[in-house]
């Protein structure tokens, strides 16, 4: 399990912004008259000038102020247009335009209850005032209220039905609310009102991300980008659809052209450093990071990456401590207490490491394996005797066939266990002591008294390094199954050796654990018989495997990990990346040799060549990330040794480089 990384979507809510309401009176003053004109063809710079030539001569004239604020809140200089709405509420105190616009200020300032007044007290004079609810809504979804915007935005709509801006920011309502299927619809009206409005087709990428539609949201991102070339959000967020999508190059391309219209966007570097974090360029991240961190030092999800970059950089202190700095700023922040708990784990801190990892079923982190009971979780408070207890798999092959082995402990509570797994592990796992019914998921459950994920167990049993229950073999081969590979594979002649060299392509972390073929295909030769334990290769490695002349590729008749398992039974030694293989080998008690990457897993601790887990593992790290040619180098001495202990290994397996 890899870490996950943050990338957060920036919703627009549009319409907020300043534009020249006109004048509260008659235009007798042709100066005024000019300067409106100017002002509303865009041109700021003159009407400004104007504005300020008619407050020379009249101080208080209410127009020249209310508008000279609107263009400061069109410039963004949001301090200066709150001065000066406030100079020319002093003089019409009831002027609603002018409450709604310094509301639009105060929001830009982040002073959200401040805006909110401002827009109560300008509907409190207008109460028909479209615009002003739509705000108002903006300023609840600020403050963490989107029901409460949902429903202003709903009122804005029923005064002005066809209100393009009110639509889609209802549209960022519902999105905060988790419902991107409606948000969709209302994008999907404001568009149908307004085809070119760039904001509603960004969000509209937004809602489509949520839905894990990434090539759809990227084609709204485009489509933002062709009416708004210098919209540096959607290039930023365009670039995050990327990212889904596994295009780490394309999106850094795009977070640069974000960043080339706004340097100081720091959304943008903190999605930066994700993508670097993609290329495996590590170091680079951090500098991205760090450079977010510059512009917002309280950005808690610029710090939780910062900590990601330098776990994989196995600079774990430093890592702790920036997650420490993301939850001293969002203390309740559950993918960082998440995240802090592979640290922990891999650091051997297994008392805190444990507690955190429960944070994975918080909801703000959507795990897919979440399963709900109406029965009590039991985390092993609650005596067991006589009761009926369902452990689940919630996560992958390998981690269901790890942490299946407390099965015989909570049994030994006086438990009845039913056990429900991937159906690929039904029949092995019926071979675990103590379980009294397997079950494959989405088989009807029957009658429990409590549930329990199998990866909560080790903190429900108060695991600790030196309590690891590890006793091998815990899992078995079916005997006439093994009986049958023998058949199949003929006389034994030479030493037979099981190869696993890459996991399932959609693993998150894949590109990290898994190694090409070619590499690995260096230690192949006729001095053992070599056998392929994959199930699924590489499109661009399936014609090279299948003719290789001394590998022996079995795939088709490997139909659940009951058939692996009798296979792995008959080898000497099995020789595999950090995937399912080396947990079913390590179960079986067979040796194995696990290859792992320079930053791996929670599960392997650091720097040693056994694991308490799996006490017939021998484990050859990375000592350079991506470096796997010493790995395979020092695997193929250990091979020669081998051969030299007298084990019955030929000598010289793999050629020299």
């Amino acid at each position: 399990m890899k870490q996950r990384r943050h990338l957060p979507p920036q919703r627009h809510s549009a319409a907020m912004g300043f534009r020249p309401s006109g004048a509260a009176a008659p235009l007798n003053d042709a100066k005024l008259k000019l300067a409106l004109a100017l002002h509303q063809q865009g041109q700021l710079n003159q009407a400004e000038a104007l504005y300020k030539e008619i407050l020379l001569s009249q101080p208080l004239h209410f127009d020249a102020l209310q508008l000279l604020a609107t263009i400061a809140g069109q410039r963004r200089n949001s301090a200066l247009a709150v001065e000066l709405f406030e100079q020319a509420l002093r003089i019409r105190p009831d002027h609603a335009e002018s409450l709604s616009n310094r509301g639009n200020a105060l929001l830009d300032l982040e002073r959200h209850d401040e805006a909110l007044s401002s827009y109560d007290r300008a509907l409190a004079i207008r109460p028909d005032y479209a615009e002003a609810h739509n705000n108002r809504g903006n300023a609840l979804r600020a403050l963490g209220r989107p029901d409460e915007a949902l429903s202003s935005y709903g009122r804005a709509l029923a005064i002005r039905p066809d209100y393009a801006e009110a639509h889609s920011n209802r549209g960022n309502a519902l999105l905060d609310l988790d419902r991107p299927g409606d948000a969709l619809a209302s994008y999907d009206r404001a568009l149908g009102i307004r085809p070119d409005y760039a904001e509603a087709c960004y969000n509209r990428g937004n809602a489509l991300r949520e839905l894990q539609r990434p090539a759809e949201a990227l084609a709204n991102y485009d489509r933002a980008l062709a009416s708004r070339p210098e919209y540096a959000e959607a290039h930023s967020n365009r670039g995050n659809a990327l990212l889904d999508l596994k295009r780490p190059g394309e999106a850094l391309a795009s977070y640069d052209r974000a960043l080339g219209i706004r340097a100081d966007f720091a959304q943008a570097l903190n999605n930066r450093g994700n993508a670097l974090m993609a290329l495996n360029r590590l170091d680079e991240a951090v500098a991205s990071f760090d450079r977010a961190l510059a512009i917002r030092p309280d950005y808690a999800e610029a710090h939780s990456n910062r900590g990601n970059a330098l776990r994989d950089l196995m600079r774990l202190d430093e890592a702790l401590s920036s997650y420490g700095l993301a939850l001293g700023i969002r203390p309740d922040y559950a993918e960082v207490h998440w995240n802090e708990s592979f640290c922990r784990l891999l650091m051997g801190d297994y008392a805190l490491g444990w507690q955190k990892y429960e944070w994975r079923w918080d909801r703000a982190l959507k795990v897919d394996s979440l399963r709900s009971f109406p029965q009590p979780l039991w985390l092993g408070e609650e005596n067991l005797e006589h009761k009926t207890i369902l452990l689940h798999a919630e996560q992958g092959f390998g981690d269901t066939l790890q942490f299946c082995r407390y099965a015989p402990l909570v049994a030994a509570r006086g438990a009845r266990v039913v056990l429900d797994v991937p159906a690929a592990l039904k029949s092995l796992c019926q071979t675990l002591a103590g379980v009294d019914t397997v079950l494959a998921t989405g088989d009807a459950l029957p009658f429990f008294d409590f549930h329990v994920p199998l990866m909560s167990l080790p903190l429900a049993l108060g695991t600790r390094l030196d309590s690891i229950p590890a006793g091998l073999p815990y899992l078995h081969a079916a005997p006439e199954l093994g009986a049958a590979w023998n058949a199949w594979l003929g006389r034994r002649e030479k030493p037979r050796i099981g190869l696993a060299w890459s996991g399932r392509p959609i693993h998150k972390n894949d590109h990290n654990r898994s190694l090409p073929f070619a590499l690995l295909a260096d230690l192949i030769d006729d001095g053992a018989e070599f056998i392929c334990l994959q199930k699924e290769f590489r499109a661009e490695e399936e014609e090279t495997v299948r003719r290789h002349p001394c590998l022996r590729n079995v795939s088709e008749r490997l139909q659940d990990f009951s058939d692996t398992a009798a296979l792995i039974e008959t080898l000497d030694l099995v020789i595999t990346v950090d995937t399912s293989i080396a947990h079913l080998a390590g179960a079986l008690g067979k040796p194995v040799w696990i290859l792992l990457p320079f930053s791996p897993d929670f599960r392997w601790l650091l720097g040693r060549e056994d694991s308490p887990w799996y006490p017939s593992a021998r484990i050859f790290r990375q000592q350079q990330p991506g470096r796997w040619e010493p790995v395979l180098a020092d695997v193929r001495q250990a091979l020669a040794d081998r051969h030299a202990g007298g084990d019955g290994l030929q000598p010289a397996l793999g050629r020299q480089p």
